[in-house]
């Protein structure tokens, strides 16, 4: 029987998982809420905000949805799958008490200190006094300062120096640039090595990881400029080796899960793993309690199995029954930015191009700061689109993504250029 399914968020996470459910034979009608212009030429977009969470239930009831996918952070931590699923409504996604892994900042590092899974030395402060003394007295940098709570992927800072140190805490804490999320912060280590992203499909018991990706976070050329919610990514990783894979799994992956469960917090639907390849080995920079935006666009084109039914096996505990498979193909995404993002940026910009690459093989556009105002396509956020491309390997796809990338036109367009080349 097919399934009606409500994707909740609006970005080009929601719109690659909407293309992705589409291909599932079982996939019935697909309504995205708020959605944006891409998946309106697919999907029903309802005028709903992700955060809405009395509105979500009353869509899902009113137009007799049989599963909601919640995907951005925010109603995860709002506690929107406990709702739906008190409705008794078929939902995907951790429930509020195991989406505080990523919620707070604090409890995913004491959790990681408890059960010794590998993570960089870290303190807690309430106040922005004591963070900068203890800033000063360690005398060590970069210093990696954190936002306790949700801060749209930016509330990290990597301050080169005391002054950088100084600026960033008082931003956090005493400006409040990213609101009660500043309310503590953390004090972190500073490691070095590659960064990995791996996402992992998880019923509670049973641990599935998907194709490792890695992320561009920085605006500009080098990984210079601000911290963004991600200018690009890659999968898969350069560095992550089947032999990295099987100590992540030992160490980290079936450890975390473990290790919520005991705290009667268990987690079901999707966990990322930000990781850092070490010279001490892999260890865990953050957890997000969902897929992550822009790898999700370059981990699901990959998937060879079908996405509804993996979806429907966590639900219902039975993801040990299924052998997930991937493509060996490589897979990059270049985001296209609106000017000045992700500082000061124009909105309402015509966006033109995009039916030269419609039909291309292997080339895929995911909209995520788009909507359509008089039929017409034009930008409506800081990160526009993620201009996708596979290929046989990494360099091919790469190439396949800017040649694609220089199709599209829209007033202050601004990309990196060094995707995937990390």
């Amino acid at each position: 029987m097919k399934q009606d399914i409500l994707i909740v968020g609006g970005g080009g996470r929601e719109h690659t998982i909407a293309w992705k459910l589409a291909q599932s034979p079982d996939c019935g009608k697909l309504y995205v809420a708020p959605g944006n212009g891409g998946t309106a030429a697919f999907c029903e977009n309802l005028p709903i905000k992700a955060t809405d969470v009395d509105g979500i239930v009353a869509a899902a009831k009113e137009k007799k949805v049989d599963l909601v996918f919640v995907a951005p952070d925010d109603p995860l931590m709002l506690g929107m799958v406990d709702r739906l699923e008190a409705e008794g409504i078929r939902a995907f996604g951790p429930r509020q008490n195991a989406a505080i892994i990523e919620g707070s900042k604090v409890f995913s590092k004491e959790l990681m200190k408890k059960y010794g899974i590998p993570t960089a030395s870290y303190e807690v402060f309430d106040s922005s006094s004591a963070a900068i003394d203890y800033i000063k007295r360690r005398g060590s940098y970069p210093a990696v300062i954190k936002a306790e709570g949700l801060a749209l992927g930016k509330g990290v800072i990597i301050a080169a120096n005391l002054e950088e140190a100084e600026a960033g805490v008082h931003e956090i804490m005493d400006d409040r640039v990213f609101g009660d999320a500043g309310n503590r912060v953390v004090i972190e280590e500073f490691l070095t090595g590659p960064e990995v992203s791996v996402l992992a499909f998880t019923d509670g018991k049973t641990i599935k990881p998907m194709v490792s990706a890695q992320d561009h976070k920085r605006a500009y050329d080098h990984d210079e400029g601000p911290n963004t919610g991600g200018m690009g990514t890659f999968s898969p990783s350069r560095f992550y080796t089947d032999k990295t894979a099987e100590l992540c799994m030992e160490t980290i992956f079936k450890p975390t899960v473990d290790a919520m469960n005991r705290e009667g917090r268990t987690f079901k639907g999707v966990l990322y793993f930000g990781l850092m390849l070490t010279c001490n080995g892999p260890k865990v920079i953050e957890y997000n309690s969902r897929f992550g935006d822009p790898e999700t666009q370059v981990v699901l084109p990959r998937l060879k199995t079908d996405f509804l039914t993996i979806i429907n096996a966590v639900i219902d505990e039975k993801l040990d029954e299924l052998d997930i498979e991937w493509d060996d193909s490589a897979c990059v995404c270049v985001v296209a930015a609106s000017g000045g993002y992700p500082v000061k940026y124009q909105k309402g910009y015509e966006i033109t191009g995009l039916d030269k690459l419609e039909g291309q093989p292997d080339i895929m556009v995911f909209h995520a700061g788009t909507d359509i105002v008089d039929g017409k396509l034009v930008t409506s956020g800081g990160r526009v689109l993620g201009v996708t491309a596979k290929g046989a390997d990494l360099d091919h796809a790469i190439k396949r993504a800017y040649e694609a990338i220089a199709e599209v036109k829209f007033k202050d367009i601004h990309y990196r250029r060094d995707i995937g080349i990390k």
